[in-house]
């Protein structure tokens, strides 16, 4: 079964990541290359983000996240396992989950 592991984060998570230098950027990398990660990226800035919302059949569009939150999606790994917990498991690597973000684990939808 293939998990979207999605990274979510904070502009004080991101000073964590920073304070931990090449070491903290040595472990992501790390990852990707674990058995099982298909993909991965890490997401340009929120601030970068646009949301579109469709109304009356009208495209609008809105600088920014979707909400205004504490947490952000800043990343995922497209991770490749044979159940939940080898998924968890490979989610509390995620040098985020230790430094005060969170991983939120979602099956992927099979086709």
């Amino acid at each position: 079964m293939e998990y979207a592991l999605l990274i979510y984060s904070s502009p004080e998570v991101n000073d964590r990541h920073q304070q931990q230098g090449p070491s903290v950027l040595a472990e992501y990398e790390e990852i990707a290359a674990a058995r099982g990660i298909l993909d991965g990226q890490q997401l340009q800035p929120v601030e970068s983000a646009t949301t579109v919302r469709v109304e009356n059949g009208q495209a609008l569009l809105t600088d920014g996240p979707f909400v205004a939150a504490k947490e952000y999606l800043g990343g995922f790994y497209l991770f490749e396992a044979d159940n939940l917990d080898a998924a968890t498991e490979m989610a509390a690597r995620i040098p985020a989950a230790r430094l005060g973000g969170a991983i939120e684990v979602r099956p992927i939808m099979e086709r």
